[in-house]
């Protein structure tokens, strides 16, 4: 590896096998269940021999989230990395932090990494956030006196002093996040790598984080590995970038030119049903009692300006769940947020879930203010006021056409939310004015 190149990725490769099952019959003879027992039995066995993974279900399927990936990071370069949900990005940055082994190919890695992938990762909960930094540096290498040396410009920059020696299993996703991404930024990584998780925390605290990073490269000249939805974020902070589609690198280059490519490709913007079971989850936003099922266009599709809009969400639930709120956003190919809906709104009313089912809920629009455009749609589910139970960040594409009453100067794109508003005239000024220069 030359000097100034600190990560390359030769032909990278991670495969998954899946286990599905078979569709059950109405009527079963009892010869053919143990059949299927025995059959799934023998091949768990020779899995566990050969020191496979033992996969439940009476099939299994070969899955590559990564196939052949290949490409160079040179060192203090800030790249960021986009692509659809389920494009493989998240892989990646596992393979990278050494979190998970590749199938397939070979990464070659110079200097310490530290990286922020999901709420809690490196974190022990039991510890406090005290313990818990002492830890992380050690896990990097660092010595007892050199994290000393940063713990008060951590504690600083986290926001938690009050809370520095209570165990971070009590801290809210906002604490865990600023204390994570303030011991992984500040512990002099070589490379650091940051994952969606920051969404998570409060646009001031984005802010710093955002500024601390660009520090971190041009300053100290440290590498920095980028993924995220918000692509005006990635391009004024990466240089470069990566297109990840369905696993494989499509396009490497200039931010704005990969950026450009990525936002003007074809889109599915006209299903009517969502499929959301399949899609991958940010850990901080995932609670395993509830799971968001698919969103419904009850409407007609595409979508228009200013016509009534009403849409489905369904979800279901393993466990009790209180005060249960529903949500879905339309934000623009940036992933800036333009327009929410949420259950809240009405009322204030939050149902509680007494157990294990099927639920849904509708939302009906009277008229739809977005302009003309395509958005990505977010769809949400959380208890109570802060507690997040499942969460999908621009899990499909929403194409808005005109109505038969948009106004045309509305109808080219890039306008965001028309709302409506009541206006007067008053002509008693220029009257006056009119009288008292014929005088």
């Amino acid at each position: 590896m030359t000097d100034d190149v600190v990560i390359r990725a030769e032909g990278l490769g991670k495969k998954y096998v899946i286990g599905h099952e078979a569709e059950r019959e109405r009527y079963t003879a009892l010869r053919d269940v143990l059949a299927r027992g025995a059959r799934n039995w023998w091949r768990k066995t020779a899995d566990l021999a050969r020191g496979r993974a033992v996969v439940g279900g009476d099939r299994v399927e070969e899955f590559w989230a990564l196939k052949d990936v290949s490409f160079e990071v040179r060192r203090g370069e800030v790249l960021g990395i986009i692509g659809r949900n389920g494009a493989g990005k998240s892989t990646l940055l596992k393979i990278l932090s050494r979190i998970t082994e590749p199938s397939a190919g070979r990464v070659t890695i110079e200097g310490r990494v530290a990286s922020l992938l999901e709420v809690g990762t490196g974190f022990h909960p039991e510890l406090t956030g005290r313990e818990n930094i002492y830890l992380n540096g050690a896990i990097l290498g660092m010595t007892r006196a050199e994290i000393r040396k940063k713990f008060d410009e951590i504690v600083a920059f986290a926001e938690v002093e009050k809370f520095l020696d209570t165990p971070v299993k009590r801290y809210s996703s906002g604490m865990y996040v600023r204390l994570a991404f303030a011991v992984a930024a500040h512990l002099e990584p070589e490379i650091l790598v940051v994952d969606e998780v920051l969404a998570v925390g409060d646009a001031e605290f984005q802010r710093k984080c955002l500024g601390k990073m660009s520090d971190v490269s041009r300053r100290e000249g440290r590498t920095v590995l980028f993924v995220s939805h918000n692509m005006g974020i990635v391009t004024s902070l990466c240089p470069g970038a990566i297109w990840l589609d369905r696993g494989s690198v499509r396009e490497r280059g200039a931010a704005r030119e990969v950026i450009g490519e990525y936002l003007s490709r074809p889109v599915s913007a006209r299903e009517r049903i969502v499929q959301l079971a399949h899609l991958p989850r940010s850990q901080w936003a995932q609670d395993d009692r509830l799971r968001l099922e698919s969103v419904e266009w009850l409407s007609a599709l595409p979508l228009r300006h200013g016509e009534p809009l009403k849409a489905r969400i369904r979800f279901t639930t393993r466990a009790p769940v209180s005060a249960v709120s529903v949500g879905v956003g339309f934000s623009n190919l940036d992933g800036v947020r333009l327009l929410s809906y949420d259950t809240d709104f009405q009322g204030d009313f939050r149902p509680d879930l007494s157990g294990p089912g099927a639920f849904a809920a509708e939302v009906a629009i009277d008229s739809l203010p977005l302009a003309p455009d395509v958005y990505n749609l977010d769809v949400g589910c959380r208890s109570g006021d802060l507690h997040g139970l499942d969460y999908l960040r621009a899990c499909s594409r929403v194409e808005v056409i005109a109505g038969p009453k948009t106004p045309t100067v509305i109808m080219r794109k890039g306008l965001g939310v028309r709302l409506n508003s009541e206006w007067s005239w008053d002509f008693a000024t220029q009257q006056a004015e009119l009288q008292s220069v014929s005088e």
